[in-house]
């Protein structure tokens, strides 16, 4: 990706520290790509929780109303809210627990909930007024839903007065992998649901928008059908884990990467330490970059002493000693031409190398969906 930075649709980006470049082309080629391995008559529901995956929820959002998608998920009713109050237009479904005390702010703005369990149900229909919801369904994850052999208990649901039921829905904990112990697991988790639908069309209930897709499903398991995907981290163009990328049939492009600025460069002498702890000690004369990121913004800590790199002028130049809360140190010796104010590539491409959240993700022994999702509201998000 080309290092300059564009203006963000806020129209005043300041990429004076560090910032995340978003790539709009990137993030319609992932819509399109996935949308053609959906059952027909299938819609998206793009998954906008935790900021959109470190990505910007708002920015991702409008991004995707201007190309027609009219449904989102998110974890909760304050992501629901800042999306309604940056004007996103469209269902917004709350996939997680909403206290009591926030009933109001579901009427208020139009947001629809999840029912995830019939307590639950009975304590939403307890409000009085007329609240949207989807029904969760426990098929064998064992978080939230109400369990699928309690057909009475979800028959009982439908009754109740004051719950619009626009959906059903449950996930495929397994999905990740179509090889086996999981295909079974998943399959069977899918036949609990259908079966269910059958069960509750036979005491009369007319189903409303089902949906059980979400990422992986939708790679693994195109076949299986709803009204709607639940597609996240693969609208990004990642997958949690390069592994996962041998299995997909269509090609996902990045939409994120992650940027700095070189705040001051310093000589540093044979034997003298840099950054806290003393865990850093110069074998030689070196020279090294101070980057104005740090863990606060959402790099891992575990990247620090030589574990991670970052690329500059389409070098890499390792991180040494600990990285910061704010600022982190790498080792530019080798680098010619290096200079304040140069931007420093945490995720993303510089001249013919890239670091992918992939290599962070390994780096540091967890999945992409952590990395970039811990990324810090500090870093600006602009799209490009």
């Amino acid at each position: 990706m080309d290092e300059h930075v564009s203006l963000g649709e806020s129209g005043n980006a300041d990429k004076g520290r560090a910032w995340i470049e978003l790539d709009k082309r990137n993030l319609y080629n992932n819509i399109s790509v996935l949308s053609g391995l959906m059952p027909k008559g299938c819609s998206m529901m793009p998954a906008v929780k935790a900021n959109a995956y470190g990505h910007g929820a708002v920015l991702i959002a409008k991004a995707l109303n201007e190309v027609g998608i009219k449904a989102f998920c998110v974890a909760s009713a304050k992501e629901g809210i800042e999306l309604r109050k940056n004007g996103i237009m469209g269902d917004i479904l709350i996939l997680g627990y909403t206290h009591p005390s926030d009933f109001p702010s579901l009427k208020k703005y139009h947001l629809m909930q999840t029912v995830v369990d019939y307590p639950y149900a009975k304590s939403l229909d307890a409000f009085g007024e007329k609240l949207k919801v989807h029904i969760k369904i426990d098929t064998g994850m064992h978080r939230l839903g109400e369990r699928a052999e309690h057909i009475d208990e979800i028959y009982n649901m439908f009754r109740l007065e004051h719950l619009q039921i626009d959906g059903i829905f449950t996930h495929l904990c397994a999905a990740d992998t179509a090889a086996e112990p999981a295909r079974d697991f998943t399959l069977k988790q899918a036949s609990a649901f259908y079966h269910l639908l059958t069960q509750l069309e036979k005491r009369g209930i007319v189903c409303p928008k089902i949906h059980l897709q979400s990422s992986d499903g939708l790679i693994n398991y195109p076949a299986l059908h709803g009204d709607y995907v639940r597609a996240g981290i693969a609208i990004y163009g990642v997958l949690s884990t390069r592994r996962d990328v041998e299995k997909c049939p269509v090609s996902l492009l990045p939409v994120l990467s992650v940027k700095a600025r070189i705040a001051a460069i310093k000589d540093l002498y044979k034997g003298e330490t840099a950054g806290y702890g003393l865990c850093y000690v110069a074998d030689q004369n070196r020279k090294i970059a101070v980057l104005s990121i740090g863990y606060a913004d959402g790099l891992p800590r575990a990247l620090s002493c030589g574990m991670g790199r970052v690329l500059i002028n389409g070098h890499a130049a390792p991180i040494i000693g600990n990285i910061c809360m704010d600022q982190t140190l790498v080792d530019i010796t080798d680098i010619l031409d290096v200079k304040q104010g140069d931007i420093a590539v945490i995720i993303g491409t510089s001249g013919n190398l890239e670091i992918s959240a992939y290599d962070i993700a390994e780096s540091t022994g967890t999945i992409t969906n952590e990395v970039l999702s811990r990324l810090g509201t500090r870093l600006e998000r602009v799209m490009v």
